[in-house]
């Protein structure tokens, strides 16, 4: 993965943090933190597991944290779907573990729901521009859970222009990137 993709990553998970608080559902349990920084600092990566790269950078005094990957497959095919990336991150300075998030190279329908889906057991997800949180947060824990034991993932979203996507991820190497971020300071 080129330093480019994983600064772009950062880039939209900074941006969309706090628009998914202005956006969170009545039935979300815990609220999306705000982000105010409008420049990314530069990531660096940890180390490479498989599939999944973990990756930190610092925001004030605290250190975030965050494990990331790209789709193995995308459909359709012959859309442009921009840059893809599921991450799932850790803010020890902001109280949050491992907070499960898609992010889309696309504005995503308004109103849509974003389904993760992990050997047959679905996570529903509400969207705000080309971003994704679990719609319960309380079932966040259940989601990174599966992802560790499953063998499975896949992640289907409607663009803004009404094009159903979908995108399979593979599992390989999540749990010892999350376990390599799980002392994040």
């Amino acid at each position: 993965m080129s330093v480019r993709t994983i600064a772009t990553a950062l880039a939209l998970t900074l941006a969309s943090a706090g628009l998914a608080q202005a956006q969170a559902p009545k039935n979300t349990a815990q609220a999306k933190p705000q982000q105010t920084q409008t420049v990314a600092p530069a990531p660096t990566r940890i180390q490479q597991f498989k599939a999944w790269g973990a990756y930190s950078y610092k925001s004030g005094a605290s250190t975030v944290c965050y494990v990331l990957s790209v789709p193995t497959t995308k459909e359709p095919a012959s859309v442009d779907h921009g840059d893809i990336f599921f991450i799932v991150s850790q803010r020890p300075g902001q109280n949050i573990s491992y907070e499960p998030q898609a992010m889309m190279g696309y504005t995503m329908q308004a109103n849509s729901k974003v389904t993760v889906t992990i050997d047959k057991k679905n996570f529903t997800m509400f969207t705000k521009d080309k971003a994704a949180w679990v719609e319960n947060a309380a079932e966040e824990p259940a989601l990174v859970a599966a992802m560790k034991t499953g063998h499975a993932m896949s992640v289907a979203a409607v663009s803004g222009r009404g094009t159903k996507t979908s995108y399979n991820y593979s599992l390989q190497g999540i749990g010892a990137a999350l376990k390599q971020i799980e002392s994040c300071k």
